[in-house]
């Protein structure tokens, strides 16, 4: 696809006007615009402090600096419940090869015990990996999925009011045990991939996504045929919509494909992803809009190569698999 003018960029909504009386109304008026014209946006404003934004990237860089013996004893293939370190080229999208290296978390959650009646995506809850040598990693990265979970969440909150819901819609199928998978991510320069996919186009499964980018772009987002550039813009999150709030609305949101182009020769690029999800065994519901927004829903979008389910388990688990074909061979190759 060719790319847009470069005149076209995303919009940046404060989330200070949430909060401001004054400002809601307009807030949600432009949140609806951005979410169904782009399904991205920028959000400044959002309390998460500058020195923890510093912190979680230099402790990201720090993990990807260590010799490649120490990422390995982390390897993903280590953990049913796919956590841990993937080696660049090793995570594909569509079949295709991503060129990132990253480093996955999730919730700190027990082993559930798996029997005949136990749902496959049970498996997916478990312990994360952490590196001995680099001990500060697991507390920084915690503290990061927290004060992410508690944006996303409000964040959330205030997508379910625009859309004429009580701000607590969604709750019975994220509060007690919600989704929460964060990826720090390393692309490297285009020389050393033979491949300009970073990662290749896709939706994400979740509710939403909470990007923090770092100084080098490559995000891009499609639209009308064509490419918008994600360029960073410091101090905020780019975020998006993922296929929950696209079927929970029955398309008036929009889970938007987007992909990473491999940074140029002799750059990297660093990005820490949040994607907050429901609850593994929940059901997507699907909420009755006002009418002047029910009539502009045209339903989701049926792709026969990635079918949508309401099953939120059964939709991440088919992600996970199809994703790291390595782990779903040793852990899950019952399922396959």
């Amino acid at each position: 696809m060719s790319a847009l003018p470069k005149t076209d960029t995303l919009p940046t909504l404060d989330f200070r006007r949430y909060h401001d009386p004054a400002e809601q109304e307009a807030f949600f008026e432009d949140l609806r615009h951005a979410a169904r014209t782009y399904g991205f946006f920028y959000l400044s404003g959002h309390g998460v402090s500058e020195q923890l934004q510093r912190d979680i990237v230099a402790v990201s860089k720090r993990f990807f600096a260590l010799p490649e013996a120490d990422k390995v004893a982390v390897d993903m293939a280590n953990s049913p419940h796919f956590r841990g370190y993937t080696r660049a080229g090793w995570e594909r999208t569509r079949g295709e090869a991503d060129w990132r290296e990253q480093f996955d978390v999730g919730a700190e959650r027990a082993v559930i015990r798996q029997d005949a009646t136990t749902p496959p995506w049970s498996r997916l809850q478990g312990p994360n990996q952490w590196p001995d040598s680099l001990p500060g990693l697991k507390s920084t990265v915690l503290e990061w999925q927290g004060e992410l979970t508690r944006i996303a969440i409000e964040l959330l909150q205030a997508f379910a009011i625009a859309l004429g819901q009580d701000k607590d819609v969604f709750g019975p199928i994220y509060e007690k045990a919600p989704n929460q998978h964060l990826k720090i991510i390393r692309y490297p320069g285009r020389d050393a991939t033979g491949s300009d996919q970073g990662v290749g186009a896709h939706k994400d499964s979740g509710f939403l996504t909470l990007l923090l980018q770092d100084v080098q772009g490559g995000l891009q987002v499609e639209r009308d045929g064509g490419w918008i550039d994600a360029t960073p813009v410091p101090g905020t999150f780019t975020i998006n919509i993922g296929e929950i709030l696209e079927l929970a609305s029955n398309g008036y949101l929009k889970a938007t494909v987007h992909r990473v182009v491999s940074p140029p020769s002799g750059k990297d690029r660093l990005s820490v992803a949040f994607f907050f999800g429901a609850d593994l065994n929940a059901n997507v519901p699907l909420l009755t809009l006002p009418d002047d927004l029910a009539h502009e829903a045209g339903g989701a979008d049926a792709d026969p190569d990635n079918p949508l389910f309401r099953e939120v388990g059964r939709n991440y688990l088919k992600g996970r698999l199809r994703s790291h074909p390595d782990v779903a061979q040793r852990h899950h190759a019952d399922l396959l």
